[in-house]
């Protein structure tokens, strides 16, 4: 019997939709988001969301992105991430 393989979609639609999926201020946590949507087989784009420093200075972020088919498997990761963070936090000011 012939195996057959599985068809990747095309990774270079020119008119894909991105979904913006998680937004911070601080990188170092963005950057933990991103690490865990990327080992879930999820490709991510990051934008930095610079504020007009005139009107707020030191003001910004960054900003995830995804394919809008991954969208709601990324914001489920992204929700055990903070659900596991508010469960440590609880039990770290328990003790």
């Amino acid at each position: 019997m012939p195996e057959t393989q599985k068809e990747e979609p095309n990774r270079e639609e020119p008119n894909e939709v991105l979904v913006e999926v998680f937004a911070s201020e601080r990188e170092s946590e963005v950057m933990v988001v991103r690490g865990l949507l990327e080992s879930a087989g999820i490709e991510v784009l990051t934008t930095n969301l610079d504020a007009p420093q005139d009107i707020l200075p030191g003001g910004g972020g960054v900003s995830l992105r995804v394919r809008e088919e991954d969208a709601e498997e990324a914001r489920a990761i992204i929700a055990e991430y903070q659900n596991k963070g508010l469960t440590e936090a609880e039990t770290e000011a328990g003790s």
